[in-house]
């Protein structure tokens, strides 16, 4: 099932991000921006389908990653889906045998036709194993998880993340408005060849 949206007011760009996820959250403001401010909602206890973006390798006891990458998966035991272009931001701690995964932000991209709406905010969320118990299960020894490997996020607390500013779409939209004048997208000015008369 996908993410329901609501009529909000739009709020700032998220903080705190890494430079990585910064650049990615950067790239994802490329597309038009819809018209109407709206919000994704998940209620409490929803589960989503996501993989890991790199290859995630915690060698030592209590060893530690920042700043990991997910993005959605069709997963057929989630009970709902992200948009197709999402990028979600959390924090990895190996747990003994385990690896515990904390979520925190998500910034996710809604495409209508030729326009895009971009969300962004907090998430407060948990990866429990296919044995029903908090973390990932790994080997005893490296710990490791490829790229690609796939598992479901459990909300911990409801997802509302609201659309955000985008200034590339004002800017489009600027141009489209001027009809090739004025500034935003000036018609060049006709002036004779100067090879025509040679």
């Amino acid at each position: 099932m996908p993410l329901p949206r609501t009529p909000t007011t739009p709020t700032s760009l998220l903080t705190g991000a890494t430079g990585r996820t910064a650049a990615l959250a950067a790239a994802l403001l490329m597309a038009p921006l819809a018209q109407a401010a709206d919000t994704l909602s998940l209620p409490a206890d929803t589960s989503v389908g996501v993989e890991l973006v790199d290859t995630l390798s915690l060698a030592g006891d209590d060893a530690r990653q920042e700043g990991i990458l997910l993005r959605p998966a069709d997963l057929n035991q989630a009970s709902h889906t992200l948009p197709e272009y999402c990028v979600i931001v959390g924090d990895a701690q190996r747990h003994d045998a385990r690896i515990r995964i904390q979520p925190h932000d998500v910034t996710c991209i809604e495409t209508d036709a030729a326009d895009s709406s971009i969300f962004s905010g907090e998430l407060d969320a948990s990866v429990y194993g296919d044995d029903g118990n908090y973390g990932i299960g790994c080997d005893t020894g490296a710990c490791k998880l490829d790229s690609g490997h796939t598992f479901t996020l459990t909300l911990e607390s409801p997802l509302d993340i609201t659309e955000q500013r985008n200034p590339s779409a004002e800017i489009n939209k600027e141009r489209r408005q001027a009809n090739g004048d004025g500034v935003a997208n000036p018609i060049p000015e006709e002036r004779p060849d100067p090879e025509a008369g040679n």
